[in-house]
């Protein structure tokens, strides 16, 4: 084998063609669940200004310190594809002036890049589905969007998940909490790695997403920000909590739970799986009243999230979940007029809306190998006999029943009612 053979960068998977049928259903049902709310597509470019995610995710993160994939182009302009979508949303909602006529719902699909440690559920090429509501500031739009994850995960058929909900205030909450969080770290100073450290008075709320187990206590009994909402924010959260429980959505209060982005306030949330490993948050979003604001635009409420697509198929995988896709029918042939005969008969079954894979040529048995290899429910024989009497033969691979001699309405009848 050559040394010299280029395979895909670390991180960065390929989804071969087995895979594919499992992702499309998620694509399915993701489509199909936005639809019935309003949520309408947008596509933005996968490479942003560097300023963008800088301004947008906050300068002391991790995504922008250690993880984003940032370059200079050609005329010395700084680049990065992008790490998350919610910046790119807002920022075309911006630019287009998408809230001109009023509150906007969208979504959109795609690769993001973060250089972290390749690990089940975690890569560096990974795919999201992002959800957004913007223009929306009361607490229904953060239910609704929580109810339709419910729908989302049952219309996959995985469940029960763990729903964890908590409100990280607005921005003079945290800033008051922000000082009680200095307080308190200064104080166990001793317990603190080089990150908390650095964030200690740069972003303490980080210190508070953690997984150092050495600080876990400490953090455990830092201040709480939920014990200290304004009325405002207060009010919000109450509010959210009652129309989930209205909807008869279950959760969790989870008072540590913060998000990765600087720009998020009051709702936050993520749905748990506790079937695929230590990566278990297969969606998690809240509100980013300020982010408009932060990225030049006019003050706008808005509230998403984002789908880990790898992390959902992963579910999906753990609850028993398959899409197989083989086709309706393989069709087997031998000579010049079967040949000629099978590309008629192919498209006549596809105009029916069947789906049909010709053979390439060989033995009848190779070929009979073949269809039963590609999971076709039934063979179409086509041989001398069939073409001069106009006939086809079909033989069952899957299920029983028997082979019969028909004309191809007929066998268009039977591949049908069998489906």
């Amino acid at each position: 084998m050559s040394s010299n053979k280029i395979q895909a960068i670390r991180g960065m998977e390929d989804i071969l063609p087995d895979a594919s049928p499992l992702w499309e259903k998620l694509e399915d049902a993701c489509r199909e669940v936005f639809r019935q709310y309003g949520y309408r597509n947008i596509r933005t470019p996968i490479v942003e200004p560097t300023a963008l995610f800088v301004r947008g995710i906050g300068e002391v993160t991790d995504i922008v310190e250690k993880e984003m994939y940032t370059f200079d182009d050609r005329n010395g302009e700084s680049l990065t594809l992008r790490p998350e979508a919610t910046a790119g949303i807002v920022r075309a909602a911006i630019e287009h002036n998408l809230l001109y006529n009023g509150p906007m719902r969208v979504w959109t699909a795609g690769a993001m890049f973060r250089y972290e440690r390749p690990q089940k559920g975690r890569q560096r090429e990974f795919h999201q589905y992002d959800v957004e509501a913007l223009g929306f500031e009361g607490p229904d739009v953060d239910a609704e969007q929580i109810v339709m994850l419910a729908r989302l995960w049952k219309a996959l058929g995985i469940g029960p998940l763990e729903l964890h909900v908590n409100s990280i205030g607005d921005a003079a909450d945290r800033q008051a909490h922000r000082e009680k969080l200095i307080t308190w770290f200064t104080k166990h100073a001793e317990l603190l790695d080089e990150d908390a450290k650095r964030r200690l008075h740069s972003n303490p709320l980080r210190i508070l997403d953690s997984k150092n187990p050495a600080m876990q206590e400490m953090i455990e009994g830092a201040p709480r920000l939920l014990d200290h909402l304004g009325e405002g924010a207060s009010r919000h959260f109450e509010e959210t909590k009652r129309l989930l429980s209205e909807a008869g959505v279950a959760f969790t209060v989870n008072p540590r739970l913060v998000r990765g982005m600087d720009y998020y306030n009051r709702t936050v949330f993520e749905w748990i799986s506790d079937r695929i490993g230590a990566q278990s948050t297969i969606a998690g979003g809240g509100r980013y009243d300020g982010l408009f604001a932060m990225l030049g635009g006019k003050p706008t409420p808005a509230c998403g999230f984002g789908i880990g697509m790898v992390r959902t198929l992963l579910t999906m995988q753990a609850f028993g979940g398959s899409a197989a896709q083989e086709p309706d029918a393989f069709v087997v042939h031998a000579g010049e007029a079967a040949s000629r005969e099978a590309w008629r008969v192919g498209e006549r079954l596809r105009d029916a809306g069947l789906s049909c894979v010709l053979g390439a040529g060989g033995s009848f048995k190779s070929q009979m190998k073949k269809a039963d290899a590609s999971g076709a429910r039934f063979a179409i024989i086509l041989g001398d006999d069939e073409v001069a009497a106009g006939k086809l033969t079909v033989k069952p691979l899957r299920g029983g029943g028997e082979q019969a001699l028909l004309t191809p309405e007929e066998a268009v009848s039977r591949l049908r009612g069998a489906s």
